[in-house]
């Protein structure tokens, strides 16, 4: 006897079929995908996205940088994961819809007329009542009620024991099962208009046409076609910088590996980029007017980009996305500022570079930015920030908005402080530190001061050292006393004149005592004295010595006084240090020719702020300062261009879902049934009942209503 598994084995292959087009088509499924989607979108919304790997080591560390690369999080919405989720979503919503259409449409042929008047007994909303009309009467009447109020009406006639009964089905909201089809299609619509708008197309050529990421540097025209992608490339978005007076028409695509070059079938050229301001400094309008010239036809055709105002040929959106330097020229003067170094300009374009050497030294300056309006917050309880106007501050913006009393925000003070450099100082081992500097003084406190920041890495903020201005509004003043303090000879002076001002009276005894006090604290102040620090307690430039400033004073007085007596002695040695730095800043002021500082407010609240600016150059690690003197800006515009040919899907999936929601949650689905019998005398008996798929008050009123106009029942 023998046993054939063929046909088993078909049925166990097509049960198997089976369960998993049950498995995708479930809506457990499909709402699973979607949770997964919308985490996934968070973490690409709060990650910035195509940013270079350092920014993100810089952020994360290498360890951390290295885990979220490679399960893709700094490319969220290409990730093969994430394109893999959506073919699912997209797959399992069609079959959903795919199983449930034919019944929704077979439904709406369905009235349900055969139903058992014992059934109607079980519904919740029931009534029964006597008719002074005959049945058939009765059910005509009652069908032509309903079709009146929008009901869809069918009558069908039974023989019964006691006569011909009629029974009246009617139904009502069909629109609600069309609000599921819609709002389900508009799933798939939206996921399919968003895999034709990524990056799947230019994935795509790089599987299949051989291209693959650029990584050098160079001219664009140099590019090998390998790295470029045609023009009839169906989907792309990708950023397209023109600066003033120059055309450009190969957008670049950022991938995580390097960048695609994308030719356009046309050219930007940037007439003239236009920013306006309000009073207090802050942007608001970016616009571009720009020519487009047509590769193909030789048109030249001109437009205006404003943000939110794209302009739109051969189907590709040009939006205004930001905007950058488009090689300035700046004029820098280099400042002595921690040695004594002779004052030199320089000139250079923003993006450019020059090499510096004083003979044993060997450093390059790179111009990295300039910025002409700098918009900065000085409300009392925060400190000085930048209001970069391409910065989104998602939760100022929500906070503000909030309608509690406990505002959580406090308001902001705006000021334009005008213009500021950028640039970085490179050692011979490649080592930078970038650098900050504002060009005209800043009112902080009551006092003008000259900003120089500085950081070590992008990921770190800007720390500033705040040089004061002098009475011309210049930082001569204070480089003038830095120069000094280096000057032995000069720092001798100004304790020899300090102690014999000091002492009254001619006392030469107690003035040769001050002299010595004057002398170790200027020296302790300048430098000249390193202080030792304790084994393994490093500074702030990470050295075992404490090299002038008010902290070398500080750790001289730990080492040397008494716990009990340092308060009273660092007054003391703080108020002759402030009257010897005074008379140092005379001498400095008497060997340039200037005229002496006034013993006035104005000179006080000078010298007390360059004393702390002075402590707070040790830690400066530069030897100069470059101050911007003169400048030709020159703008230049970042254009997003995108050839979307999903857009329109999306919309229409927006639309659709829009329909189906407001259909679901505003449209009841309502069907009712009135089953009339024969009774005595030409009268007849009636019992109703109404279904609906959700149960609100709505419903109670409306089956009251229907009680009193078809039953004549008085509710």
């Amino acid at each position: 006897m023998s046993v054939s598994t063929e046909g088993f084995q078909l049925r166990s292959g097509s049960r198997w079929l089976g369960e998993w087009v049950e498995l995708l088509s479930s809506m457990r499924f499909a709402i699973s995908l979607l949770t997964v989607i919308c985490i996934a979108s968070v973490i690409g919304t709060v990650v910035k996205q195509h940013e270079p790997a350092n920014n993100y080591v810089n952020q994360f560390g290498p360890f951390w940088a290295e885990v979220f690369a490679s399960a893709s999080l700094f490319s969220v919405y290409s990730a093969w994961w994430f394109l893999l989720i959506l073919a699912f979503l997209v797959i399992s919503t069609s079959l959903c819809i795919a199983r449930t259409t034919p019944k929704i449409f077979a439904d709406f042929k369905v009235f349900k007329e055969g139903i058992r008047e014992q059934s109607l007994k079980a519904f919740p909303h029931r009534a029964e009542a006597a008719l002074s009309e005959p049945s058939e009467a009765a059910a005509h009447r009652i069908g032509q009620q309903l079709l009146g109020s929008g009901w869809k009406v069918r009558l069908q006639a039974r023989e019964t024991p006691s006569g011909e009964g009629w029974m009246v089905a009617a139904k009502a909201g069909a629109a609600n099962k069309l609000g599921y089809i819609a709002a389900h299609s508009a799933i798939v619509l939206i996921c399919v208009g968003g895999l034709l708008d990524g990056d799947l197309m230019v994935r795509a050529q790089m599987w299949f046409n051989g291209k693959e990421p650029f990584t050098g540097s160079g001219l664009i025209a140099d590019v090998p076609p390998q790295h470029r992608l045609p023009s009839t490339n169906p989907t792309f978005r990708g950023n397209l910088l023109v600066t003033e007076g120059t055309t450009a028409g190969t957008a670049i695509l950022a991938q995580p590996t390097g960048v695609l070059l994308q030719d356009l079938p046309f050219s930007v050229e940037l007439q003239k980029f236009i920013v306006e301001y309000h009073e207090n400094g802050m942007p608001k309008l970016f616009a571009s007017d720009i020519v487009i010239h047509d590769h193909i036809t030789g048109e030249q055709k001109p437009a205006r980009v404003e943000v939110n105002h794209p302009a739109q040929h051969r189907g590709i959106n040009i939006y205004q996305s930001s905007f950058d330097d488009g090689g300035s020229r700046v004029k820098l003067q280099a400042r002595a500022l921690t040695r004594p170094t002779r004052p030199f300009e320089v000139e250079g374009t923003i993006g450019g570079s020059t090499p510096l050497s004083n003979g044993d030294e060997e450093l390059i300056l790179e111009y990295t930015g300039l910025r002409i309006i700098n918009v900065e917050n000085f409300s009392s309880d925060r400190s000085l920030q930048s209001a970069d106007v391409r910065r989104v501050d998602l939760r100022q913006a929500i906070e503000s908005r909030l309608g509690a009393g406990n505002k959580t925000v406090t308001e902001r003070v705006l000021r334009n402080v005008g213009p500021s450099i950028t640039y970085k100082l490179r050692d011979a081992a490649g080592q930078a530190i970038e650098y900050h500097n504002y060009m005209l003084p800043i009112d902080i406190d009551g006092s003008r001061m000259f900003l120089l920041g500085l950081r070590e890495t992008p990921s770190e903020s800007f720390r500033y050292l705040r040089v004061p201005a002098d009475e011309n509004d210049s930082m001569d003043g204070f480089l003038r006393l830095r120069a000094a303090l280096d000057n032995a000879d000069m720092r001798a002076e100004a304790v020899r004149r300090y102690s014999i001002e000091a002492v009254e009276g001619g006392r030469p005894e107690l003035a040769a005592a001050l002299a010595v006090s004057a002398a170790r604290a200027l020296d302790l102040f300048a430098g000249a004295e390193p202080v030792d620090l304790p084994p393994g307690v490093t500074n702030g430039l990470g050295q075992s010595r404490l090299v002038g400033g008010l902290q070398a004073v500080s750790a001289f007085l730990e080492a040397n006084v008494p716990p009990q007596e340092r308060e009273r002695a660092s007054d003391v040695l703080i108020r002759i240090l402030n009257g010897t730095l005074f008379e140092l800043a005379q001498l400095s002021r008497q060997a340039d020719g200037v005229p002496p500082l006034p013993r006035d407010e104005a000179t006080q609240q000078f010298m007390t702020n360059s004393v702390m600016s002075l402590s707070d150059s040790f830690f400066y690690p530069a030897p100069m300062t470059f101050q911007l003197v003169d400048f030709d800006h020159v703008q230049a515009s970042v254009f997003q261009v995108a050839r979307a040919p999903g857009q329109n899907i999306v919309y229409l999936g927006c639309l659709l879902l829009t329909i189906g929601i407001f259909a679901m949650l505003y449209v009841r689905d309502r069907r009712l049934w009135v089953w009339i019998t024969p009774g005595a005398d030409g009268q007849s008996r009636a019992t109703m009942a109404l279904s609906s798929n959700r149960k609100t008050l709505e419903v109670d009123q409306e089956f009251d209503l229907l009680k009193s106009q078809l039953l004549k029942v008085n509710t």
